[in-house]
Formats: structure tokens, sequence, C-alpha cells
């Protein structure tokens, strides 16, 4: 295996790596461990990943590695992990349970654009994992299963049933794990740093869908926000995350874009203008150097099924 720190978009990019193939159609996968990971042990190099994932295990033996963190793998834990940390695994004895993987653009197409307000703890710099009593970790194997059936199943309103699970989870690790946490009060300066990025980052993003704002903000002006020389606040936030703040600007950008597209019926132009783009024209390249889709083929690529209608 390669020595390089790969970064994989999704989770069918992360399996492929390791020889297998995953289906995907939506930001939003939901496997049993044992069929990912049938033969052991298993190493993993070093990777990053532009999503979340949350481990359900019930039985298993290994290691999960995030960023300077070693944590042990066992049986009756819940570990949830966020995009842009450095990470890695090993697999000593077969895991089974459940690995569940979406992306903050899927929990604003399918649950609501203020997820960020409602479960803080998806900017969390480190998130340690759970081991909870059996009864406890029953509800979110339960869950898991819901997940997987909905996942497998054809439902013409399967993505929306899926989002509404994918709350009840959040909510769930949100009452059993994250009653207190508070991302500002992490301690190092680089970790506020980026943490207080995030936050503006959200809020800009809010701004400009007010009303409020009627440009896109870059670089320098999160950096002016923080008073940081800019070539600082960029190396900060590429060490703790792996991504420039340039990326995290368009993956952000995309995001909210493909949510106004799917979940309103205001017209490509009009969705321009309100994320800060002087012209649709603009705005249509950028969505396709992205997502290789026009906003138009997007909108008109989403399940017949699916509700544009709040």
């Amino acid at each position: 295996m390669s020595d390089a720190i790969e970064t994989y978009d999704s989770m069918s990019e992360l399996y492929a790596s390791f020889g297998g193939k995953l289906d995907q159609d939506v930001d939003f996968t939901i496997h049993r461990n044992e069929e990912l990971y049938p033969n052991f042990p298993v190493k993993s190099p070093l990777f990053r990943t532009s999503f979340y994932s949350v481990l359900i295990l019930r039985e298993g033996r290994g290691r999960y590695l995030v960023d300077d963190q070693s944590y042990v793998t066992r049986g009756n834990i819940i570990y949830f992990t966020n995009p842009g940390h450095l990470k890695g695994f090993e697999v000593e004895e077969t895991l089974r349970g459940y690995l569940i993987t979406f992306t903050e653009s899927f929990l604003k197409q399918y649950v609501h654009e203020n997820i960020l307000d409602e479960f803080p703890f998806l900017i969390a710099e480190v998130a340690p994992p759970n081991y909870p009593d059996r009864e406890i970790f029953q509800i979110f194997d339960d869950l898991g299963g819901q997940l997987l059936q909905e996942y497998q199943s054809d439902s013409a309103y399967k993505y929306k049933v899926i989002g509404c699970l994918t709350v009840v989870l959040l909510l769930k690790i949100k009452e059993w794990f994250w009653k207190a946490y508070d991302p500002l009060t992490e301690a190092s300066t680089s970790s506020n740093i980026t943490l207080t990025f995030q936050r503006h980052l959200e809020a800009h993003f809010r701004d400009l869908l007010a009303g409020k704002c009627d440009r896109l903000f870059q670089v320098q002006d999160y950096a002016q926000a923080q008073y940081l020389h800019p070539n600082y606040f960029s190396t900060v936030i590429k060490y703790k995350t792996g991504k420039s703040v340039s990326h995290w600007i368009a993956e952000k950008t995309i995001a909210e874009s493909k949510a106004l597209l799917a979940r309103s019926s205001e017209s490509v132009q009009e969705i321009a203008f309100r994320l800060g783009f002087k012209d649709a024209g603009h705005f249509s390249r950028f969505f396709k150097k992205h997502t290789k889709l026009s906003p138009v083929s997007f909108r008109q690529s989403l399940s017949s099924g699916f509700n544009l209608e709040p």
C-alpha cells in the first residue's frame, strides 16, 4: 500500500481502494461491517474523508485511529467521526454491525438546512467512541437495522424515510453522548481557529440565504474575521482538516446549491443570486465543475418521488 494520504469523497471511493465496489446513488450509505471487510486481519492506509461516519458495532475487535488518537474497537461500541480528520483502522477479527455514512449535502437535502444548529457535534474536532450498556446499545442496533432495510428498499420515498431515521439516530447520539457538548470549549488554538471558521462559514451562508449579504466571502474575509493573516489562517485550516479554505467554501456552496435546487422552486438564476453569484452562467459553470452536472440536470435527476417543496 502507498504511504500517501488519500482523500475519499464517498464511501464508494474508500471501498474501491480495498478492491471492492459499492453502488451509491445518493450521499448516504449503510452496510453490514461483516460484508465490507469479510477477511481479516485488515490494516488500512491513512486517509481523509469528506463524509460523516457512524459505526454501530455489536461484535469484533480492532483499532481506529483519528489524528493522533488511537481507540480500541470492540463489541457494543458507538463511534462517530466527522469529515476532514486523518483516519485509519485495523480489523483483527470479524466486525459485526453497521457502518453508516452521509454528507452535509445529504442532511441539507433530506432533513433541513439548519442541521448544524440542532446538532453542533457535527463540527466536533474529535469525538471519542462510546461503549454504552446493552440496553442503550440495542436502541442504536435496531436503528441500524431499520436504516438498512429502508436503504435496500425500492420505495419512491426511500431517502425521505432515511432522512427521518437519520434524524432519530443523531438525536439519540445527542441524547446519550453529547448532552453538554459546546464546540467552542475545545482547547487548542488551532482547533478554535478551525471551529470558529466553520461557524463563520455556516453563519455567512445563512446571511446569504436570508438576503443579508450579496457576495460570497473568500479566504481573506474569514481570516479577517479572526484578525489573522490569510496565509497563517489558510495553513491552520489545511493542517487541521486536510482541506484548503477554498475547498471548504466550494463544498459549502455546492451543499447549499443542491439543497436549494432540491427543496425550492426558485429558478437557477434566483438561486445563483441568493448564493452571491453575479450571474447564472458563472454559477452554472461552478456547479458543473464540482458535480459534473448542470444545475438544471441535477434538478431533473432527482427522484420523481421526492417532493421539492420544504
